[in-house]
């Protein structure tokens, strides 16, 4: 056997012990590690490859995620516990990891909890805090809050005996994500001293962490654009760390950020791609979760039920992102009318009602856990509970400071309340609020075993009167009105797409349809209207009445958008191309315009046709 000098292999421990304790550098420590292991087997010492092999583990639990990876140190990790003296500290310590490391992957802590008593009853304070940091890492669900801050406390007492940086550091980190996820108002203040302890010299394994919680302060702020950037720049420093989180975490924050922003269909693509990769942790679900809202979202019904049918087939495990996934496994139900799915996500948040819903150590939050239990009382049909966990949550939200919860809560509490048929202003303020953070607020459900009768449309001059149940919406002409008033003046028939693009008549009497996009009437009826706006809005500016006269130019903007669309070169009106396609695209389109603005005038007639209305080669108005 080769022998290597003992000079070399203390070196490279020294130097991996201060990658990992004093500055964080998890790659760096990794190299150091590995080679002071590699050379300790070659000269048979067994005291040095226990210590590389502990310090291959890291930081964290479960930093090592692929098999291989994971493998290849739990079985370094066996070889040298089995060399060391079994009464040793450093075998105390290795036995602590490796029960870290097994409980986390089970969703369990039983066993590193009694590793825990053992450190305790053994009086070395290394010992201690490290397996005080596994135990943390073990108990992140929801129930275990005030255990976790306890833990961490001991922790930041037991850095004073060891006199290691890190072990502070630690400690005040884990308080810090321990005050974010009970909500306490002195979160913020705890980050800002574990802040001051970073500016006077960096760890860049717990700075990553810091970073993660700026942008997760951004996206409440409702700085989607900041909180963008900054999520960049936190995934770069995380992958040059050596963090193996920095892609999810990255992949978080974009969900959140695009859900809160209306956006979440966009989503699908990456989610499709990221549900498979090896980098994320062994209990991580809520990106099966996200990618079932996303599809239900984005209308791929399919998807989005296979995802519920699979999660619900398992007992999901109480992890840092358990909520997350209860979160969206209750907006991809309700876009569903899973009822089933519903009230499972009823019964198992209702205990951390009060808790905020955050993505693992504080890396992203979604808002009370209040707001989840109302959108799932919403599918369930019970808007009387649906109101008390709203409103509840936008109080809970304000008190975060979650803008963007609080909208999304305002908007869904609006929902309910009209349920109650007591709409009131909350629906309206919500809209106000969400156009200033750049937000498009998601659609309205009804419950789903509601008796409903039939939905008449009637022309009334340029508009047209909706009537259901007694409810009623005066919606202004629109191509996608005068097809939709066609599909409801025959409920139950199927009618070719391109029949309604060109015209009964004109269907019959050609198979090459030149029935232009908007007709004449149509058109003149848009440039007249277009010429009172302008009026209107000029008028309205000069005296200071900004709120009205952007509510205006919303509506201009709109109107200038179906013109240009339906106008071809010389200012001709643009026939269709006379193809079965481009008519079915065109008039799904317009049809499903025309239901956005009837769901923004009475929201439960607009919910009502985005279910029972079919778009596609032939479209019908199928009624419950």
């Amino acid at each position: 056997m080769r022998q290597v000098p003992r000079g070399n292999i203390t070196f490279a421990i020294l130097a991996g012990e201060r990658a990992l304790s004093v500055d964080g550098d998890l790659r760096a420590a990794r190299y150091w590690f590995d080679t002071a292991y590699q050379d300790a087997e070659l000269g048979g010492d067994p005291e040095q490859m226990g210590r590389a092999a502990l310090g291959l583990s890291g930081v964290w639990v479960h930093e090592h995620r692929t098999c291989a990876d994971w493998e290849r140190v739990r079985t370094r990790q066996r070889h040298a516990l089995r060399r060391l003296d079994p009464r040793s500290t450093l075998a105390l310590r290795l036995r602590a990891r490796q029960a870290a490391e097994e409980d986390y992957r089970a969703g369990t802590h039983d066993a590193i909890l009694r590793l825990l008593d053992r450190a305790r009853a053994a009086g070395d304070p290394v010992a201690l805090a490290e397996t005080l940091s596994l135990a943390h890492n073990c108990l992140l669900g929801p129930e275990h809050g005030e255990r976790r801050l306890r833990l961490a406390q001991e922790l930041i007492g037991q850095a004073v005996r060891t006199g290691r940086r890190g072990d502070a550091l630690m400690g005040l980190l884990l308080r810090t994500v321990d005050l974010f996820l009970e909500a306490s108002p002195t979160a913020e203040r705890s980050l800002e001293e574990l802040q001051g302890m970073l500016a006077a010299k960096e760890h860049r394994a717990i700075g990553f962490v810091v970073s993660a919680m700026r942008v997760m302060l951004s996206i409440r702020a409702g700085r989607f654009e900041e909180a963008e950037t900054l999520a960049a720049a936190c995934a770069e420093f995380g992958d040059a760390t050596g963090d193996v989180d920095a892609t999810g975490w990255y992949g978080w924050q974009l969900v959140a950020i695009r859900w809160l922003q209306g956006r979440g269909a966009e989503l699908v693509p990456a989610l499709s791609e990221m549900v498979h990769s090896p980098t994320l942790s062994a209990l991580d679900n809520s990106y099966l979760a996200s990618l079932a809202a996303a599809a239900a979202e984005a209308g791929d019904r399919r998807t989005a039920e296979g995802l519920l049918a699979r999660l619900r087939g398992t007992e999901l495990p109480r992890s840092s992102t358990w909520m997350t996934s209860m979160y969206f496994m209750g907006e991809a139900a309700h876009l569903l009318r899973d009822t089933e799915t519903a009230a499972y996500v009823y019964a198992a948040l209702t205990p951390f009602a009060d808790l905020p819903v955050i993505a693992g150590h504080g890396v992203t939050c979604l808002g009370s856990a209040h707001h989840p239990l109302g959108v799932a009382a919403l599918t369930l049909g019970d808007a009387g509970r649906a109101v008390e966990h709203l409103r509840t949550a936008v109080r809970q939200n304000l008190a975060l400071g979650h803008w963007p919860a609080t909208v999304l809560s305002r908007h869904r509490l609006g929902q309910a309340l009209a349920l109650k048929g007591d709409p009131g202003d909350e629906g309206p303020g919500a809209a106000r609020e969400a156009a200033e953070l750049g937000m498009v607020l998601p659609k309205a459900s009804v419950r789903p075993d509601a008796p409903r009768g039939l939905c008449r449309c009637r022309r009334r001059g340029v508009h047209w009167l909706l009537e259901l149940d007694g409810r009623s919406a005066l919606v202004g002409h629109s191509v996608g009105m005068g097809y939709l008033a066609a599909l409801m003046a025959n409920p139950g028939q199927e009618i070719p797409a391109i029949d309604l693009a060109a015209g009964a008549q004109a269907a019959r009497s050609t198979a090459s349809s030149e029935q232009p996009v908007l007709d004449d009437v149509a058109r003149r009826t848009y440039k007249e209207r277009l010429a009172r706006l302008e009026g209107e809005i000029d008028e309205l500016e000069s005296m200071h009445d900004l709120e009205r006269a952007a509510a205006l130019r919303i509506e201009r903007d709109w109107l200038l958008v179906e013109l240009t669309a339906a106008t071809g070169i010389g200012g001709r009106a643009r026939p269709f191309a006379g193809s079965e396609e481009r008519a079915r695209i065109a008039v799904g389109k317009a049809i499903w315009r025309a239901v956005d603005r009837v769901a923004a005038v009475d929201a439960a007639i607009g919910e009502e046709l985005r279910g029972t209305v079919r778009t596609g080669a032939r479209c019908c108005y199928q009624p419950h």
